[in-house]
């Protein structure tokens, strides 16, 4: 049998440029740690012989000669009127009362009663509002014998109607032919109503007739 020659070699060497890089890496520490044994710490500085500073902080002040800016205008708001000085005594004045628009015053209803009665007229006034006045006749009889005379008669008329009611001589002519004769013409005298209510009316009797 042939004998069997060595067999195949499991570990292979390290190639040299790993070698070398190793080795230069080795040194490179050894030289740090021999370089640290040998550094010192310097020692502290003492500071408490160092003098210190004290800093004073000024403001500049401007001069006193400068003249000083003059201030600047600010518009002042006009002073208000003084009030009116009220006298220290018054009257007072009581308003007067305020009409209500709303509410009208309420009449008071009138009384409608009868008209009184006017005054006694004169002859002329009352045949300004006559509506008949006839004049009294001249009898024939006293015209005759030439009788004349002068009296006053007195009227009463109706306001209402304006009608004579009464006439009679307050004042007699001197002959009851012309008394009669006058009031005979008077009563049937007719006024406006509510114009007359008594009427004076003077008589005269002449040749001519009679007159009023």
């Amino acid at each position: 049998m042939k004998a069997k020659g060595p067999g195949p070699l499991l570990y292979k060497p390290a190639p040299k440029w790993q070698v070398i890089s190793a080795f230069s890496g080795a040194l490179a520490v050894h030289g740090i740690a021999v370089a640290l044994a040998f550094h010192k710490e310097p020692p502290p500085i003492d500071t408490s012989d160092i003098p210190t500073a004290t800093i004073e902080a000024t403001l500049d002040q401007p001069p006193a000669d400068e003249p000083t800016p003059p201030p600047e205008d600010i518009p002042v708001p006009e002073a208000p009127p003084p009030p009116e000085i009220q006298p220290e005594f018054h009257e007072e004045q009581t308003p007067p009362p305020q009409k209500n628009k709303k509410t009208q015053p309420i009449k008071a209803p009138q009384v409608v009663g009868p008209p009184k009665p006017p005054g006694m007229m004169t002859a002329s006034q009352a045949k300004a509002v006559a509506i008949s006045a006839p004049r009294p006749d001249y009898p024939y009889e006293a015209r005759s014998r030439h009788i004349t005379g002068s009296g006053v008669c007195v009227v009463s008329v109706d306001t209402g109607s304006g009608s004579v009611t009464d006439a009679s001589m307050a004042q007699s002519i001197g002959n009851p032919i012309l008394d009669n004769s006058a009031v005979s013409a008077f009563r049937r005298w007719r006024f406006k109503p509510g114009t007359v209510s008594k009427v004076r009316i003077p008589i005269t009797f002449t040749m001519t007739g009679a007159s009023y």
